[in-house]
């Protein structure tokens, strides 16, 4: 990884002290990975908002950061196809297509710490395991980062549309 993931514009976790943060270091506020905890930030306010797609590429972009089986990785990854999944979801409404992508997110944030980068995995792996057999369960379901569930601000899709 090295300089390439730093990114010392993102600031600390807003509360709690998730995996990936430690308040002691100095590279990135704290992060391990600054530009993982940016495309994170940006990738879980769009998803909020109903932009999956734009979620999706926040996600994806970072992804190639990382080489496979890293912790990061799996965890982008997955994001990516919790994105994917709710695209097909509400967007499509194909629900086969869904579950195809929700249950290979799930695979891949097995194993993930339930706190990473801010986001709660265990409530995100929950959701994903009841959609399966329920998929309304998607319905005004917001991912949680740090706590809040926040929505997407103009800077959100800035950031996603310059990734094009």
């Amino acid at each position: 990884m090295g300089d390439h993931t730093r990114d010392h514009t993102v600031g600390p976790p807003i509360s709690g002290n998730p995996s990936g943060w430690q308040q002691d270091r100095a590279v990135s506020n704290g992060w391990e990975h600054g530009t993982l905890r940016r495309a994170v930030i940006h990738g879980v306010r769009l998803f909020n908002a109903g932009a999956f797609h734009e979620s999706h590429d926040c996600f994806e972009i970072e992804w190639y950061n990382y080489g496979s089986g890293t912790e990061e990785s799996a965890f982008l990854h997955g994001m990516v196809q919790v994105a994917a999944g709710a695209y097909k979801h509400f967007d499509f409404e194909n629900d086969d297509g869904m579950r195809s992508l929700f249950k290979t997110a799930l695979q891949y944030l097995d194993g993930v710490p339930n706190d990473y980068y801010g986001v709660d995995v265990v409530d995100v792996r929950t959701t994903l395991a009841e959609a399966l057999d329920h998929p309304p369960v998607l319905e005004g379901w917001q991912i949680e980062l740090d706590g809040a569930r926040p929505d997407a601000r103009a800077e959100d899709y800035e950031y996603a549309e310059a990734l094009d």
